[in-house]
């Protein structure tokens, strides 16, 4: 029985570690950095609404908030 308990908890840790392992090979970046850039506010060009970046539409160095803003472009 106690063999048994053994493995079991080989096996968990085996797989743990290599889930582990896997997740942190994925892009390079550390998870962290990737939510915080993707998190950040920006402003719309167009109407000053401010919405995160990951949301946002980017159209020369200016971010929008709609299809309609990026088109119409910033504000005079």
């Amino acid at each position: 029985m106690l063999r048994w308990l053994v493995l079991a908890a080989a096996v968990f840790a085996a797989i743990w570690l290599l889930r582990r392992s896997l997740s942190r090979h994925d892009g390079g970046r550390p998870r962290a950095a990737r939510e915080r850039e993707q998190a950040a506010l920006v402003s719309c060009a167009h109407c000053d609404v401010h919405l995160p970046r990951g949301e946002a539409l980017e159209h020369a160095g200016n971010f929008y908030c709609s299809e309609e803003h990026r088109r119409l472009g910033p504000a005079r």
